[in-house]
């Protein structure tokens, strides 16, 4: 399937994912408030963490994997054993403890023990949570692109009814059970989805755990484990010293223009792992793949960039439509957080090979660095510039980012000298 089929079946899912969450952003602006979305942002961060704990941060390897072996149905199912056994094991095992240390967990990412329950539900969730994700990771390996869409508008509708009714019933707490249980939720679609294909039956989800397998997968445990502790932990770091310098509103302005990033970007960062990390894992050549990224470039960087002044110019309106007149001074973050977006969007073109060619040093170096890094410039450009600096740090990390990850590859690999 070539990058502009994909592009296109997977915007399906896309559009309605964003419509949902555009939707879901109006609904909790009004209901939880700038200080709510902060709150929103630290527990999202928080689930992101445990759950890539609890699947053995595998998903990635999955995906490589089943792409590469696609020409050998029985190492796919060895790694898929491997994978379903490890899941099973690591979900239960953090579960309990999450159940166990429930308030502590909502004393430290919530800042209020009142919320422990929240993790509770979380916890009873947790392995179908996982298993969700799992399968997700199958369907993206064997290019399954309408079964993995199909899931993933599942998800999304099942995220916009849940979460408006407990949100709308319940405020913050509500939308906090929500974003706990509705990916388990989905499970059971993504489940029978799976079960309808000619290549799946059950029993190959679990079983022993293969040496070789396991090895193989651990160079992506490293690898998502790294990114699962560091970039959630730089973004409650940001969010906590906003709060604490600039008040939990300005968190929660931050938070907002955050996940708006994330809904405009959808359809370009779903596509560089829907298409991008399977394609990349299949390829040997540096001369294809080159041109493979080179084909990225001209087609997902112009849209990126597209995008970003569009939404720049609807600043204003945006915020009216998708907030509420209480985020209005959110708008100093639009312009920086743009180019900062776009900047993104160029280094992972790159830095998908990274992981589909299991790059386990200097992936974990520049996770580790940039999130430092991250964290460190909102320190002192927020000093400096207020609420703006946190979007101008977003920029400058993201330049350098891409600017050091090019001449890696370029001078190392010989793979994107021009880029």
């Amino acid at each position: 399937m070539t990058l502009i089929k994909t592009s296109l079946l997977n915007g399906i899912a896309v559009i309605i994912k964003m419509l949902t969450l555009l939707g879901l952003n109006k609904i909790l602006a009004i209901y939880v408030g700038p200080a709510g979305y902060a709150a929103l942002g630290q527990f999202q961060n928080a689930v992101q963490m445990i759950t890539t704990l609890a699947s053995g941060a595998i998903n990635t390897g999955v995906t490589k994997y089943t792409a590469e072996y696609h020409q050998d149905e029985s190492k796919q199912h060895a790694v898929w054993r491997t994978a379903g056994t490890i899941s099973l094991i690591g979900s239960i095992l953090v579960a309990v403890a999450v159940i166990a240390f429930n308030k502590q967990f909502a004393g430290w990412f919530l800042k209020d023990e009142s919320l422990s329950s929240v993790f509770t539900w979380f916890g009873l969730m947790l392995v179908l949570f996982v298993f969700n994700t799992l399968l997700l990771a199958i369907l993206n390996g064997k290019k399954e692109i309408r079964r993995y869409v199909i899931a993933n508008i599942a998800g999304s509708l099942f995220a916009l009814a849940i979460t408006t009714v407990m949100a709308i019933q319940l405020g913050l707490y509500g939308a906090l059970v929500a974003l706990a249980i509705y990916q388990s939720l989905t499970f059971f679609i993504t489940l029978l989805l799976t079960c309808k294909a000619s290549w799946f039956r059950l029993h190959y989800m679990l079983g022993g755990i293969e040496k070789k397998a396991a090895k193989d997968l651990a160079k992506f445990t490293v690898m998502a484990l790294t990114t699962a502790a560091c970039v959630p932990l730089s973004h409650i770091l940001i969010r906590n010293h906003l709060g604490e310098t600039l008040g939990w509103e300005a968190a929660g302005y931050w938070e907002a223009m955050w996940r708006l990033s994330a809904a405009y970007l959808m359809l370009v960062t779903t596509t560089l792992s829907v298409y991008y990390l399977p394609r990349l894992s299949e390829l040997q050549d540096p001369v294809e793949i080159k041109n493979e990224i080179l084909n990225g470039y001209k087609i997902i960087l112009p849209v990126a960039v597209v995008c970003g002044l569009v939404i720049y110019l609807l600043r204003d309106f945006i915020i009216r439509a998708l907030f509420t007149a209480d985020f209005a001074e959110m708008e100093v973050l639009f312009g920086w957080q743009m180019v900062g977006d776009t900047l993104k969007i160029g280094s992972w073109i790159l830095a998908y090979l990274m992981l589909s060619k299991a790059m386990v040093r200097i992936f974990i170096l520049s996770e580790i660095g940039f999130a430092a890094s991250f964290y460190g410039l909102a320190y002192y450009f927020t000093s400096i510039f207020g609420l703006e600096g946190v979007s101008i740090a977003h920029s400058v990390n993201y330049f350098f980012y891409w600017f050091l990850i090019a001449i890696f590859f370029g001078y190392s690999f010989k793979v994107v000298p021009n880029v």
